[in-house]
């Protein structure tokens, strides 16, 4: 009598992938050339093997068929065509679509979760850099270096910095960050060095779970009020639209600075254009809405104003960080391994 299979052994025993991964790219020109440079695609080796180093840029031409026709694994970017059930049906072979950058909302149809392809995304990569945006904004407001250097600007002789702000400095300051997202997580952590307190607001979180943080969860008015500077982390959803409004935007106490990084849309810009014009407040905003305000908005002019053009996220050498997230996570897929950022389509609701 032959003796048994142990239980826990395949009857059958194969490789999880018995050939190479083919690997095909998918996103605007401009977007591969930044964020897949040719020496981030000379990373892409077996078990990968690129179909192509040019993305596609669109679906529907007989040579992105083609491509599609034998792609186990698209790496997409920005400005990705919409991966639906036609397209699909033109790549019965893809089982990975591996996205180097934030939400893939806009690109991943339903129906790839519906017909089990596996969905991850580099927005832990792309929370590095918004994260660090932050960071630097919190240690420069608290001791009023943009407002201090611009007196020093305008007057061209000796300033004092404690005459002008006794407040100034960063130690035992309070720092809120409204919206436990995954950048919010990550500039909860870039704050734990420093000697600052730092509160939470978010409905999703409980206490035990932002002692793990190692900070303190608050309600969203208690965060505001008392708070030297305010940073907004929150996804911008139906529900999350002008979250924070005017009475938000009087509660914010004098002295404060708000920084946004998020999305313009969850602010009242009138209502804080307004309390900025008081010049009790301050306000870093790398977003607005629209994202590029009309020449003649007065956040342009008002001295109480650091804006930026959208440059928090992913630029310049920083892309690279996204591509590298999204290769490795081809790696783990060609390993038979689980995708380390796997996106579920029930999550689509919560993110942004």
């Amino acid at each position: 009598m032959s003796t048994p299979e142990p239980a826990d052994r395949p009857l059958n025993p194969r490789p999880l992938n018995p050939r190479p991964l083919n690997v095909a790219l998918a996103m605007a020109a401009d977007v591969g050339q930044k964020v897949f440079p040719p020496q981030r695609l000379a990373t892409i080796t077996e078990p990968l093997r690129l179909l192509s180093p040019e993305p596609l840029t669109e679906f529907n031409s007989p040579g992105a068929r083609a491509l599609l026709a034998e792609a186990d694994v698209l790496l997409t970017g920005w400005g990705s065509p919409m991966i639906d059930g036609a397209v699909l049906d033109a790549a019965p072979r893809l089982r990975y679509i591996l996205h180097a950058g934030g939400s893939v909302k806009h690109h991943v149809g339903a129906e790839c979760w519906e017909r089990g392809v596996q969905v991850s995304t580099a927005a832990d990569a792309n929370a590095i850099p918004v994260a660090e945006y932050t960071l630097a904004m919190i240690l420069l407001a608290n001791k009023r270096v943009l407002q201090i250097a611009r007196e020093l600007h305008g007057a061209r002789a000796a300033v004092d910095p404690e005459g002008l702000f006794p407040d100034m400095g960063n130690y035992g300051k309070r720092v809120g960050i409204i919206g436990a997202s995954k950048i919010g997580r990550h500039v909860i952590r870039l704050l734990a060095p420093y000697e600052l307190e730092v509160v939470l607001a978010d409905p999703f979180v409980t206490p035990e779970q932002a002692a793990a943080l190692g900070v303190q969860l608050v309600g969203l008015e208690e965060l505001v009020a008392t708070s030297d500077v305010v940073s907004l982390h929150a996804p911008s959803l139906p529900a999350t639209r002008n979250m924070f409004d005017a009475g938000m935007v009087a509660r914010l106490r004098p002295g404060a600075t708000f920084i946004n990084t998020s999305r313009g849309e969850l602010v009242d810009q009138e209502a804080l254009l307004r309390r900025l014009e008081q010049g009790d407040i301050f306000a870093v905003l790398d977003v607005t809405t629209p994202w590029v305000l009309p020449a003649d908005s007065g956040f342009y002019t008002n001295p109480n104003v650091l804006l930026t053009p959208h440059l928090a996220g992913s630029l310049g050498t920083e892309l690279e960080r996204l591509a590298a997230s999204a290769i490795d996570e081809a790696y783990r897929a060609a390993r038979g391994e689980a995708l380390r950022f796997g996106v579920k389509a029930e999550e689509l609701e919560f993110t942004a």
